[in-house]
């Protein structure tokens, strides 16, 4: 129990100078970004007088740590900001768009974990054998393909030629769930390739947990097979699987932005495309923001849980 909690102070700890690491960043990168905020939002009158109306409202006329002081108060407070362009708090902005994205997330790990744990233990059950490679063969082939290709090709297929889907989701705005059909391009979409590399990451460590000494003693025993494959070879496997779990998941919440302009699903992926046309500087902070928080939340808990399931694996800091 020492050892464990040691693990999880070391691990909250580095939790929190990432995410004071990630505000200092996100600040950064957006200060260094080319032209003038203020100039954008001139529009039609560029004239200097209005320009710099518009750097005092925003502050820009401040010096920079000043400025980043100011905005990394209100984000303790949990204010993100306010948009330029509309006026809209920033939480506005990521509650509208947190919706779509989480429902496409759920929908999308729901099938992940059955379908990637499955086709791991199948493969790894008939390893080297007709089952094996066409699933190994099968998983490489559609993980080589890129997300923007093969959602072309099946609104191409499925939607255009077919008539089985509709193309996109234009005209169902949030109400992604009163329209399911909407739903099924962009969830396959997002599934193909994390199936795939979860699937070969549950394969490979059932194999090398049933080739273990521990495992040929448990067989000697005379446990069942079964048993020594999901009591003792299956958790083992995990440890890894559950990282690369917490990965798939940071990156569906941190809006998906090919799938979701490709399907037009209006999820952060769409309110970061559309904060970033419009040089809306405080959207762009709030979301960078939010989604680096999520990925050290995640990947805490991915280690957490992998050092829960593996401890010998020394999953640590």
């Amino acid at each position: 129990m020492s050892g464990l909690r040691s693990f999880v102070a070391r691990r909250l700890l580095l939790g929190a100078a990432q995410t004071v690491a990630v505000v200092l960043l996100v600040f950064a990168l957006t200060e260094a970004l080319p032209g003038d905020a203020a100039v954008a939002l001139a529009g039609d009158q560029p004239d200097p007088a209005r320009i710099e109306a518009i750097r005092e409202a925003m502050h820009l006329d401040r010096p920079a740590y000043e400025r980043l002081a100011d905005w990394a108060t209100g984000l303790l407070h949990g204010d993100l900001g306010t948009s330029l362009t509309s006026g809209r708090p920033v939480s506005q902005y990521i509650a509208d768009g947190f919706g779509p994205t989480l429902l496409l997330a759920a929908l999308t790990i729901a099938l992940l974990v059955p379908a990637g744990f499955g086709l791991g233990v199948l493969a790894a059950r008939h390893e080297g054998g007709l089952v094996d490679r066409l699933i190994s063969s099968a998983t490489l082939a559609v993980y080589a393909v890129p997300e923007f290709a093969l959602g072309v090709l099946l609104v191409t297929v499925l939607a255009l030629k077919l008539g089985w889907l509709p193309p996109t989701a234009v005209g169902y705005g949030t109400d992604l769930l009163g329209h399911p059909a909407a739903l099924v391009l962009p969830v396959l979409v997002l599934l193909a390739r994390p199936v795939c590399s979860l699937s070969r990451l549950v394969r490979a460590g059932m194999i090398d947990a049933l080739a273990s000494p521990y495992a040929a003693q448990a067989r000697r025993y005379g446990i069942s097979g079964a048993r020594v494959r999901y009591t003792h070879a299956l958790p083992n496997a995990l440890a890894p699987a559950a990282q690369q779990l917490a990965r798939t998941i940071d990156w569906l919440l941190s809006g998906v932005i090919v799938v979701e302009a490709l399907y037009v699903i209006p999820g952060l992926g769409t309110v970061l495309l559309g904060a970033v046309a419009e040089r809306d500087i405080p959207v762009v902070q709030g979301l960078a923001v939010v989604f680096g928080v999520l990925t050290v939340v995640l990947n805490l808990g991915a280690d957490l849980v992998a050092h829960r399931l593996a401890p010998r694996a020394g999953v640590a800091a």
